[in-house]
């Protein structure tokens, strides 16, 4: 599961480049463009940060090297939050986080089949085939101890 990695915001007046700049003050984060305050979040809110950073970005306020510089955040953290930006908007950062509506792939009933199908030394991807599913699955099952796999017999030539 990937890491978050959360900004790093320095106690009083800090520069992100010649013109824009945070204050951290009492748990609360302002942005100012010039000596202008322009935005304001809680230090903990994380996808305000993300948010108004991509919107810096793509206005052309600050480039990317500079949020990942200034906050202590990977690239690839601040290009998701962009590509979020510009392809879903705002609102996107404040959605819950979209989950799998789908049941499991291997419910108990598959793994008994796929478990008797390896009992009789199947092979993992002709067992997929014949259940319907990707072998990779089973294979995550079978490194997860979900499934067995019975040593094979090392035939001699």
């Amino acid at each position: 599961m990937p890491k978050v990695h959360l900004p790093l915001f320095e106690n009083g007046f800090t520069y992100i480049n010649p013109s824009i700049a945070y204050e951290k003050r009492d748990g609360t984060i302002t942005y100012f463009n010039g000596m202008m305050p322009v935005f304001t979040h809680d230090e903990s809110d994380l996808s305000t940060f993300r948010m108004i950073t991509s919107q810096f970005y793509i206005n052309g306020h600050l480039t990317q090297s500079e949020i990942c510089k200034s906050f202590a955040i990977p690239a690839v953290t601040v290009k998701r939050a962009v590509k979020k930006y510009r392809e879903e908007g705002v609102a996107s950062f404040y959605q819950p986080r979209k989950t799998r509506t789908g049941g499991t792939i291997l419910t108990p009933e598959i793994l008994d089949k796929a478990q008797a199908l390896l009992d009789q030394e199947k092979e993992v991807t002709e067992i997929a085939k014949i259940l319907g599913i990707k072998r990779n699955t089973l294979s995550k099952a079978l490194l997860d101890k979900r499934l067995y796999q019975s040593k094979k017999k090392i035939s001699k030539h």
